[in-house]
């Protein structure tokens, strides 16, 4: 049944080609959901802090936040409806103001190991460019010879590093490269190798809480077994606490009618890792938290340090 809007949809977007892709994926899923022609929806596209400054480690210069902070904006001045993101960006802890309100079917959740074949394989003492504290710590673990150096910038522009040579190899999200029409560049890292960073591969619509005609209006595209293992893990994020430079891991899948869902802490340069498993209910907080404490138990005074400041 088609529904009839009064005005175009507006949906908020990083201005970045894969923000731009996931944004078109909520609008065709909207428009087949809704029956509605090309015109009900429109995209507005934003140049976010993170894409401004490409010479820092976000993590120094302010985190998720610089992702999501113009949409967030423009959400509360109404100049947007909905903003789309990619749930990893989006900050752990939010303003009660603002709410996920659906996510899309979740695509390949691993790492895509751009420059050699395996992790194995990389050259002694390789220099891999990574801005991600996750996969720094994680390929240490593996290879304590690797060196790695920040990098920043679109998929474009990290390929480009490589091939020019100023780096051995990187490290992309396999659902970011397969939106983007290059879902065969490089290898896939499993998960037994590499624990993906909690919601990797999940686009989430964001909207004020208060616009429960804009909620409903996500209902009918919202994958329900995506936001149930999504907020699992962000879930479990809260409750471990650290910062953007802490090096987590998380993952919850469906097992037959069980979410089990895996985390992992490190140090940052490998040396330690505490990995552990526990079966949830969906918006069940209880067992991520005691995964959480599980983790920081079992941690180094260290490793613990990371999380608990």
């Amino acid at each position: 049944m088609t529904l009839a809007l009064t005005s175009p949809l507006r949906i908020g977007t990083r201005s970045s080609p894969l923000a731009l892709a996931q944004a078109e994926m909520t609008k065709a899923a909207l428009l087949a959901a809704h029956g509605w022609n090309e015109a009900a929806v429109v995209l507005v596209p934003m140049l976010s802090s993170g894409d401004k400054i490409q010479d820092r480690p976000l993590a120094e210069i302010g985190g998720k936040a610089l992702w999501t902070k113009e949409l967030e904006r423009a959400l509360l001045t109404h100049e947007i409806d909905i903003a789309v993101h990619s749930m990893k960006d989006v900050e752990t802890v939010r303003a009660s103001i603002f709410g996920i309100v659906a996510m899309l079917p979740r695509a390949d959740v691993r790492d895509r190991l751009i420059g050699a074949e395996s992790i194995a394989a990389l050259p002694q003492g390789a220099k891999v460019g990574t801005s991600s504290p996750r996969r720094a710590a994680q390929l240490k673990a593996l290879r304590p010879d690797i060196t790695t150096e920040s990098i920043r910038g679109n998929v474009a522009t990290r390929l480009s590093k490589v091939e020019n040579g100023d780096f051995d190899a990187t490290l992309l999200a396999a659902a970011g490269l397969a939106r983007l029409g290059q879902g065969n560049i490089g290898t896939a890292i499993e998960m037994t190798e590499m624990l993906p960073a909690a919601s990797q591969g999940a686009i989430g619509i964001d909207c004020l809480v208060e616009r429960t005609e804009i909620a409903a209006l996500m209902a009918p595209i919202n994958h329900q077994e995506t936001f149930d293992c999504v907020m699992a893990e962000r879930a479990f994020l809260e409750a471990l606490g650290g910062t953007c430079h802490s090096p987590v891991a998380a993952q919850a899948v469906w097992q037959g009618d069980i979410l089990t869902l895996k985390g992992e802490i490190l140090r940052d340069d490998g040396s330690e890792r505490q990995q552990a498993a526990i079966a949830c209910k969906p918006g069940d907080h209880l067992a991520p938290a005691m995964l959480a404490r599980q983790l920081l138990d079992a941690a180094s005074p260290e490793l613990r340090a990371l999380f608990e400041g």
